[in-house]
């Protein structure tokens, strides 16, 4: 029993850079290129959340493969992509209240500037003063 059939998606890798040029080699159908080796005009999510783009609907239009098929990505046209959505102001406000009742002490109820830790619920001043206890 080899390795490739141990795991069935490992297999599909395996099977993908059996010895065989990456360059141009397709798999069911996309296009497979190598880290470095895809043509221009093709983006992955993450180039494209940079641009302030998203895919749009479109499918994967290639398949970028890295380090012997262990780390894998869709590729994306840049013609196809459209804007990303800008958030409305409501939604604005709601992250904000969001974000202002994360950074609120559940026990001395002031607002910090930072997020106050969900396994305790307390400010670090607070945490602090449930350390020292004082003297009566």
């Amino acid at each position: 029993m080899d390795r490739a059939s141990l795991h069935p998606a490992r297999s599909r890798w395996i099977e993908l850079w059996n010895g065989k040029q990456a360059l141009g080699w397709d798999h069911h159908g996309t296009p497979v290129f190598k880290f470095r080796w895809a043509p221009g005009g093709l983006a992955t999510r993450r180039q494209l959340r940079a641009m302030r783009m998203c895919p749009g609907g479109q499918e994967p239009y290639a398949l970028l493969v890295w380090r012997n098929g262990k780390r894998w990505a869709w590729l994306y046209r840049l013609d196809l992509a459209k804007p990303s959505r800008t958030a409305s102001p409501a939604q604005l406000n709601a992250l904000d209240k969001a974000m202002a009742a994360r950074r609120t002490c559940g026990r001395c109820h002031q607002e910090q500037t930072y997020c106050i830790p969900t396994s305790d619920g307390r400010c670090i001043d607070c945490m602090d003063a449930a350390s020292y206890p004082t003297a009566a």
